[in-house]
């Protein structure tokens, strides 16, 4: 059986950021292909059930270290390469070998930003895995979001201003509006995902969102105590933070040439997909019990209606608030 190749790599991990980058003109839509797939690695690493958090922490770093220099350390490819579970995550590291060597090969200015912002995400993760699931106040959370999806808005802004000259004129705040892009879609993760990361391990609620009273949001999560107002206090904080960034990723999204329609669309599917799906977590208890998910219909609606209107900052800022409010036809 032949190897894949890293397209089916990218669509085995995610079909749903697969249809971003596959609109994507060249050479961005290989850059970035690559860098979706380094990222792959270090989630893999980072969140896999089978490793203690004591062998994470080094293989990350050695992870980071192969990407700086080109070169895996000591068991790191062996490793991965043996590794059994059945997701796509590990079927990514199953072949890291060959992303590494993907890299290695990128234009060079491409090359620099992928290695220098995934190296430096890989790095705040091992920090985050080593420090333990602790998420005191709002700021702790933000600092683990930076680390696993800030600094990819800082990337993908860094490869726009390779192409987009506008885009290099305005970096800074384009920076600032990525990196709060990377926030929302990484927010709207954590509710959707409460129970699934309960499950692992980790609970990403703000011991400051939880209300005097309130019973531990863990007994909330395996179902030992059932509190509909507690959790909907809970819900609420999450989802007006996930709001505040998901206005923000909608003005970066203004921040592109409209005539670059593949890269505003690859941009705007996950931004739309997080509109919704926040939608539909919103005032939902569900979302302590079961992860939340955005059906196929409503998937096939937003890529279609994107792809013909996504070019309108008004029509955004309007089909935003639809997604909100109704229910999407399929």
């Amino acid at each position: 059986m032949s190897e894949p190749t890293l397209n089916e790599l990218l669509h085995a991990a995610s079909r749903t950021f697969a249809l971003g980058i596959d609109l994507l003109p060249e050479p961005l839509r290989s850059e970035i292909e690559v860098a979706y797939l380094v990222l792959r690695v270090s989630d893999y690493l980072e969140d896999n059930e089978t490793m203690p958090a004591e062998r994470k922490v080094p293989l990350l770093r050695a992870w980071s270290h192969a990407l700086r220099s080109g070169t895996a350390p000591g068991d790191l490819l062996p490793t991965l390469t043996a590794v059994t579970d059945d997701t796509p995550d590990a079927l990514v590291a199953r072949n890291t070998a060959r992303v590494l060597a993907a890299v290695m090969a990128l234009r060079p200015a491409a090359r620099e930003i992928i290695v220098r912002h995934t190296a430096d995400s890989t790095d705040g993760m091992a920090r985050w895995v080593e420090r333990g699931p602790e998420i005191p106040d709002e700021d702790a959370l933000d600092d683990y979001m930076h680390e696993v999806a800030g600094r990819v808005g800082w990337l993908l802004t860094d490869l726009f201003a390779l192409e987009i000259p506008s885009v290099a004129r305005h970096h800074e705040a384009l920076s600032s509006l990525g990196r709060e892009f990377g926030l929302a879609l990484q927010t709207v993760n954590v509710i959707r995902g409460l129970h699934g990361d309960w499950e692992r391990g980790w609970v990403f609620v703000p011991e400051t969102f939880v209300p005097r009273g309130s019973p531990d949001p863990v007994a909330l999560l395996d179902g030992s105590v059932s509190d509909p107002v507690h959790e909907r206090a809970i819900l609420d904080r999450l989802v007006d933070k996930a709001e505040r960034h998901l206005e923000a990723a909608r003005h970066y999204l203004a921040g592109l040439p409209r005539r670059r329609h593949g890269i505003r669309l690859f941009c705007l599917l996950p931004y739309l997909f997080a509109v919704r799906t926040l939608a539909i977590s919103r005032s939902n208890p569900r979302v302590f019990r079961e992860e939340t998910k955005i059906g196929r219909s409503d998937v096939r609606a937003i890529v279609r209606d994107a792809r013909l209107l996504g070019w309108s900052n008004a029509w955004i800022r309007w089909y935003g608030e639809r997604l909100r409010t109704t229910a999407v036809a399929g």
